[in-house]
């Protein structure tokens, strides 16, 4: 299992992976007071947590999907990245998508983070690709059926 060194500088508790086979830790808001999310609002909200991830790692915020499903709340950016040199604190920027105010209270599991590996590249200028069966069929190429 790979280490990740975490400071809590909030009151909540650590994430944790809702059951043995999870890819993604739940992550919670580490708010003082509720904070309403009216529809089409979109708000940065903390969890109280700072993380130094190894070299050659990324931490990505993804979306709850009971949150997606139920309330149309989602998050902006998704996946939001989290680079190995951050030191700051994890915020995740949620959006309301719904007609509704949704309420966010302090503790809630508000988004989940999975963290991967990853490679930097190194580009090599060509002038032309290798060919493909798909070549540059893009967008739809494949049909709905």
């Amino acid at each position: 299992m790979l280490q990740v060194k975490v400071v809590n500088i909030g009151h909540q508790p650590l994430p944790a992976y809702a059951t043995s086979q999870s890819a993604g830790l739940d992550l919670r808001a580490n708010i003082d007071a509720p904070i309403v999310l009216h529809p089409m609002e979109r708000k940065l909200i903390p969890t109280g947590l700072r993380i130094a991830l190894p070299v050659g790692f990324e931490a990505q915020i993804r979306p709850r999907s009971g949150l997606a499903l139920k309330h149309g709340i989602t998050v902006l950016n998704t996946p939001g990245t989290i680079d190995a040199d951050y030191r700051g604190e994890l915020m995740v920027l949620l959006i309301n998508f719904s007609d509704k105010e949704f309420l966010i209270n302090d503790g809630e599991r508000i988004a989940q983070m999975v963290v991967a590996r990853h490679e930097q590249v190194d580009f090599e200028l060509v002038n032309q690709l290798d060919d493909t069966e798909r070549g540059a069929g893009g967008y739809g190429h494949t049909g709905v059926k």
